[in-house]
């Protein structure tokens, strides 16, 4: 058996076969684990959608921002999702549409398998969440979106204050949780996220820092896998392997072997500019 992590798909269909291909996947065999952000952009958003629910016996993924989006999106009214995307629009008014976003929904935002020694998240972590901390800010966030009262949650996430503190409570603690593990790139010290930097490395204002390398960050007890970040390109260093490589942008899409003793990258052409 085989488990590999797999960088934002983004709708680029192609690209995503393309990948499995190379990697020799197996489905009665192997395992997926994917970064999240599994639409929008690449144009074949909803037949990525419809591949990654097909292996859903073999596949786990963890929800990105254009994930989320889209389930907001789908709360909305008729008239309201016609104003979004094509790409989104052949999702939201598909035939199997509430099969496809009801799996969605149940998918998690932070992953972790200890006998790997990995944990999967679509941004980032914390500057002060170890991996059980995570997990469990996670948990809270997900028990609200797969129940009764998603839609309140869905339709005030957006925003970017405030920023995280323990003590919050409500919809402002989900906010401030999601932004974490979907929207994060560079924070403060005492982690308040840069919403405005979106850069590499040496881009970012004086202090801030990327968030795997903030000083004084609590040892997190796991290895971790991440996309989102695509102008960071493929990273490895701080216990992070940061896989978000612009296959939409037209960079490549990148696989990452996580079981066995040695890394393996594998990698295939994204989407061309211009394409669908």
């Amino acid at each position: 058996m085989a488990v590999w992590a797999i960088g934002d798909l983004q709708g680029c269909l192609g690209p995503t076969e393309r990948l499995l291909e190379r990697i020799g996947f197996d489905p009665a065999r192997d395992r997926l684990w994917f970064c999240g952000d599994l639409v929008n952009r690449g144009g074949e958003s909803l037949e990525t959608l419809r591949l990654a629910y097909s292996l859903r016996e073999s596949v786990v993924t963890v929800l990105g921002n254009h994930d989320l989006s889209l389930l907001a999106i789908a709360e909305r009214r008729e008239a309201d999702q016609r104003k979004v995307n094509p790409d989104l629009q052949r999702v939201l008014f598909a035939p199997d549409r509430d099969q496809l976003l009801d799996w969605l929904r149940a998918q998690p935002l932070a992953h972790a398998d200890r006998g790997l020694g990995w944990m999967m998240v679509h941004a980032g972590i914390a500057p002060k969440w170890d991996a059980d901390t995570a997990l469990a800010m996670a948990a809270e966030v997900e028990q609200v979106l797969r129940g009764d009262t998603r839609k309140g949650l869905l339709r005030n996430m957006y925003g970017d204050r405030p920023a995280w503190s323990p003590g919050q409570r409500g919809t402002d603690r989900q906010r401030a949780i999601i932004n974490m593990f979907t929207r994060m790139r560079y924070c403060s010290p005492r982690g308040r996220i840069a919403f405005e930097e979106k850069g590499p490395p040496g881009t970012q204002q004086p202090g801030l820092y990327p968030w795997y390398a903030v000083p004084g960050r609590v040892e997190r007890g796991l290895k971790v896998v991440c996309g989102h970040w695509s102008s960071l390109g493929l990273f490895i260093g701080h216990g992070v392997h940061a896989i978000d490589t612009g296959a939409v942008w037209g960079g490549k899409l990148t696989a990452l072997r996580l079981d066995g003793d040695e890394l393996r990258v594998v990698q295939v052409p994204g989407r061309p500019q211009g394409g669908t």
